[in-house]
């Protein structure tokens, strides 16, 4: 498995690097099959260090995780322990569905907006109907099954996951509702 351990103007030693390889291994192995690569991203705020941590699976699914403390050794400890947990339901799933993926997740291109918002009064008319684009970038849309989804959905902590269903071959969308239930649009 590829490391890719980084600081954000802050300098990161030999000794985290070595514990953050050591450590992050043992839970990778333990729970995922054949992971590609890990990215870990330190960086401070205020008075706390921040770690996030990102591992792709070869299945195409990504885990992250995120956490911070006043110690950047603690910090890494406390993200490490929930790339733990994710990995070890992830891998709970999996048996639970009785279906191991044989080939990886299937990508297809899209098109990522970000729109910016208006900032006028909700009285006031905006001067035109067209929004301000304020970037453009590639996304990449997954072939996988509701199940998957829900469950890529969870692993990267993200509130909606857009995706291409492999039983009807249309996009998808899952997302986690205000009521704590997971709301799934198949349009006709």
């Amino acid at each position: 498995m590829r490391y890719q351990i980084s600081g954000k103007q802050i300098d990161i030693g030999e000794a985290l690097q070595k514990h953050v390889k050591d450590e992050l291994g043992v839970v990778v192995q333990k729970y995922a099959q054949r992971p590609t690569d890990a990215n870990i991203i330190f960086s401070k705020s205020a008075y706390e260090y921040v770690c996030e941590a990102t591992v792709h699976l070869s299945t195409g699914l990504t885990a992250q995780a995120k956490a911070h403390d006043t110690e950047i050794y603690a910090a890494f400890d406390s993200c490490n322990q929930k790339m733990e947990k994710q990995l070890r339901r992830y891998k709970r799933r999996l048996k639970d569905h009785h279906r191991d993926r044989v080939e990886p997740v299937e990508l297809m291109g899209g098109s990522s907006y970000i729109l910016a918002s208006e900032t006028n009064d909700e009285d006031s008319e905006p001067e035109t109907l067209q929004p301000i684009i304020v970037a453009e970038m590639e996304a990449k849309i997954q072939s996988l099954s509701v199940g998957e989804a829900v469950m890529q959905m969870e692993l990267a902590g993200a509130p909606v996951l857009v995706f291409r269903n492999e039983g009807k071959n249309g996009l998808n969308v899952v997302y986690r509702r205000e009521d704590g239930n997971i709301g799934w649009i198949d349009p006709q």
